[in-house]
């Protein structure tokens, strides 16, 4: 596609929409930005995950510095499972350049099928069903007593300190390096993969797990995007001005998510990526 002022201006109203929903849903706008470019813009898809990946660096690093500051961001947990994330992503962003077009579109739609289903199934349980099938532990009585990856935080909405053991570690560092892979892969921040594994698996409160996780995001898509710069996929026209509508898209959303149903949102759009996923198939030939 040649840019112009007019496709410039119809990119950042679609890095916005994307923003909005990433901010919304909770899992970030790069599982929306690669079918958006590919399918409306019709940009070869190798430049679309090399513009995801750095506009997830953005949008993290503008979510993360603020929940670190709240102490939400477990720091220590991410840091130990950032390393099997970025050895996934750096796999994953090589593998990405052997591949061809149609199969990873493909892909792409077996992963949008499947955050479909995560969403749907979200929504129908609610976090309190999540948190009784996890192995979520509040210690209120033993705030010293959280092992290495514990830690605590205050919960404005509860009104109280919250502190939390870590469990099952080396599967949420399998999950982790899974996410990871998928991020360089496709342009996604794994979020939707990474989530799920620190909320349900390791039994961190999903604020928290949801913090850390928009923390560990950014650094993951660092550690490939220097390998998509250095195979000369990143347009920085493109790039920066999708960047720029994820930004202010992200800061409505967040605005929004708060006056929303948070389960009703997300099963409206586990139903809006199914047909999403089905054009993507189509593009590739299935």
């Amino acid at each position: 596609m040649y840019l112009t002022i007019h496709n410039l201006f119809w990119l950042l109203l679609t890095g916005s929409a994307v923003g909005v929903l990433g901010a919304i849903l909770g899992i970030g706008g790069g599982i929306f930005i690669v079918p958006a470019l590919v399918l409306i813009f019709h940009i070869p898809v190798h430049h679309t995950i090399a513009t995801s990946i750095v506009s997830v660096i953005a949008t993290s690093s503008a979510v993360a510095s603020t929940n670190v500051e709240k102490g939400l961001a477990n720091m220590r947990l991410g840091m130990t499972l950032e390393i099997a994330t970025v050895l996934g992503a750096m796999s994953g962003a090589l593998t990405a350049g052997w591949l061809s077009e149609a199969t990873l579109l493909r892909i792409f739609a077996v992963v949008l099928l499947v955050v479909a289903v995560l969403l749907g199934w979200k929504s129908s349980k609610g976090e309190r069903a999540a948190i009784l099938n996890s192995q979520h532990t509040i210690l209120d009585d033993q705030p010293d007593d959280l092992g290495l990856l514990g830690a605590s935080f205050y919960d404005l909405a509860e009104g109280r300190q919250i502190s939390y053991r870590v469990w099952k570690a080396p599967l949420g560092f399998l999950g982790s390096l899974v996410a990871g892979n998928l991020s360089g892969l496709l342009g996604v921040g794994g979020g939707f993969i990474k989530v799920p594994v620190i909320h349900l698996v390791c039994g961190v409160p999903m604020k928290a797990a949801t913090a850390t996780s928009n923390f560990m995001i950014g650094v993951t898509a660092v550690a490939s995007a220097f390998i998509y710069f250095g195979r000369g996929e990143v347009r920085p026209a493109l790039t920066a001005t999708v960047i720029l509508g994820v930004l202010m898209g992200s800061f409505i959303g967040s605005v929004i998510s708060q006056r929303l149903p948070g389960r009703l949102v997300q099963a409206i759009f586990a139903v809006f990526l199914l047909p999403v996923a089905w054009q993507m198939f189509v593009r590739a030939g299935l």
